[in-house]
This record gives structure tokens, C-alpha cells and sequence, in this order.
């Protein structure tokens, strides 16, 4: 058996067969290659292809994996979503591009509602600007709590009656818009706070929800104080949900501080809700700041 560089065996050499540059001369002519040569380098090729394509296939895994879970709407789990607020100018969006100015009369003639025509709104909604037969998706929410986020303290939290104790009730006293609007009542203290957390809690029908966002545009007396846009992304059919939005609030000047305790309940907002861009629900409320009813 012949012998090559460092003495390494070549097996496949022939009985007479010089090593070095002679084998791999014969070698080439037979169509073998030369270890360490070209073979090595087809296999180093081969290698990094493999390892790429694999470092690839991990990323896209990762990121499919991540989307899932972005999307997966799980009974029990506990979603987080931030959203910004601020005194913003009126019309102006979400992504800060300005929404053209509209007024409540021009969208009730509307067929559909987007969420950009309610940002072009100048002042709180004197009704509502759909009717409850409009949430075909069957979105309940039965529980809100709200706490400060700085110090975990909740400061307000309901829960709504099962739906078992709700259909004893006579039906005839039933206002068709019960449960779309709520009353707050905070102290002073509360218009200070910096961040606040609201877990929402519902349930939706047998339809899926693609797109669930939720747009809430809060005012003192005309004044456009925040807007709030949430995505809740989305949501399984027949499934309970549970989600939190931490609201980040603008700093407010003292004297509208002020202004906002002495006249209770002249502070509102609006919360619109939209499925695939089109209005599906829209609940109101107001607050007080005075520290009593």
C-alpha cells in the first residue's frame, strides 16, 4: 500500500503507484478525486448549502411559531396589548396621519363605518352609531377591571350576570341598550396616574373574528382629550377570551384638572369596536372625578 502526504493510506491507489503529485495525477485521470481537493471543497459546499438552508427553515419556523401565537385566541390566557394616548389633534389617526373631519349626522347616513371615519369625529357621539342587531359575531364582554399599574390597586371592577340569570328577567323591561354604557365614578387622584391596566374579559358566537379593534376617543365637553387604538387580532368561534390594555395617559395641565373635578360626568367617551374594518359594536360612558356619586 502506497503512502501520501503526512503518510496518510490511500486504498484506492494501485500496486506501483507513486505518491504525491504522481497519485493524484493518475487518480485525475481515472475521474477520482484528490482528498482534500475538490471532493473536500464539493463537500464543504454541500455542507454550508445544508447549513443554510436549515438556518432558514429555523428562522421561518420561529417566526411562524411567533405569528401563531400572536393570533391564537386561548380561553383563559391573557393577552397584553400598549396603546398610546395623548391630547391628540383632532381627525388625527392612529398612525398620526389626520383623518378627515366628519360629524355624527354624515356617518349615520353611512352604510359602513371605518375606523376612519370615526377618527375624523370632533366632539362625543350624541347616540350610537350602530344598533345591537349589528354584532352578528355575538361579542360579549362580561367582566372589566381597572387597576393602576404602578402600584396593582384596582380601582374599579364588574362582572356581568351570567347569561342564565339575564334570560329570567322579563325581556319586556329590557332596554335594547343595556350593557353599552357604563358610568365611572374615580377620585381626584385617578387624573394623575400615569399608566392604568384594563382586563377585559368576553366571549364571541360561532363565527370566527378576524380583525377585532377597538377605538376609544375620550372628551371634556368638546375637547378631544385621547384616543386609544387597540387590536385584539383573532378570535376562535365559540371561545372566551381575555385581554389586557395598558393605557398610557397624556399629562394633564392643572387647571383643566380641575375644570374636569368641579363638572362630573361631562367628561365621556366613545369605544368603537370593528371586525375587518367595518363597525360592529359601540359602547359609551362618562366619569366622574369628584370622588363621590
Amino acid at each position: 500500500m502506497l503512502h501520501g502526504i503526512a503518510g496518510r493510506p490511500f486504498p484506492w491507489a494501485e500496486p506501483g503507484q507513486a505518491g504525491g503529485f504522481a497519485a493524484a495525477k493518475a487518480l485525475r485521470a481515472r475521474g477520482r478525486a484528490w482528498p482534500g481537493g475538490d471532493e473536500r471543497r464539493g463537500r464543504r459546499r454541500r455542507h454550508c448549502r445544508c447549513a443554510r438552508r436549515r438556518h432558514s427553515l429555523s428562522r421561518w419556523w420561529r417566526w411562524r411559531r411567533k405569528e401563531s401565537r400572536a393570533q391564537r385566541s386561548t380561553g383563559g390566557g391573557m393577552k397584553v396589548k400598549k396603546g398610546s394616548g395623548g391630547a391628540a389633534p383632532p381627525g388625527a389617526g392612529s398612525g398620526g396621519a389626520a383623518a378627515a373631519a366628519c360629524t355624527e349626522e354624515e356617518l349615520l347616513r353611512k352604510a359602513l363605518i371605518s375606523p376612519e371615519d370615526v377618527l375624523g369625529l370632533q366632539k362625543i357621539t350624541a347616540d350610537y352609531l350602530c344598533s345591537p342587531e349589528e354584532n352578528v359575531y355575538k361579542i360579549d364582554f362580561t367582566r372589566f377591571k381597572i387597576r393602576d399599574m404602578e402600584s396593582g390597586t384596582v380601582l374599579f371592577e364588574i362582572t356581568k350576570p351570567p347569561a342564565s340569570e339575564r334570560e329570567r328577567s322579563d325581556k319586556k323591561d329590557i332596554d335594547p341598550n343595556a350593557g353599552r354604557f357604563v358610568r365611572y365614578q374615580f377620585t381626584p387622584a385617578f387624573l394623575r396616574l400615569r399608566q392604568v391596566g384594563a382586563t377585559v374579559e368576553f366571549t364571541v358566537g360561532d363565527k370566527p373574528i378576524n380583525n377585532f379593534r377597538m377605538i376609544e376617543r375620550h372628551y371634556f365637553r368638546d375637547q378631544l382629550l385621547k384616543s386609544f387604538d387597540f387590536e385584539f387580532g383573532f378570535c376562535i368561534p365559540s371561545s372566551k377570551n381575555t385581554c389586557e390594555h395598558i393605557y398610557e395617559f397624556p399629562q394633564l395641565s392643572e387647571d383643566l384638572i380641575q375644570e374636569m373635578i368641579l363638572h362630573p360626568y361631562e367628561t365621556q367617551s366613545d369605544s368603537f369596536y370593528f371586525v375587518d374594518n367595518k363597525l360592529v359594536m359601540h359602547n359609551k360612558a362618562d366619569y366622574s372625578y369628584s370622588g363621590g356619586p
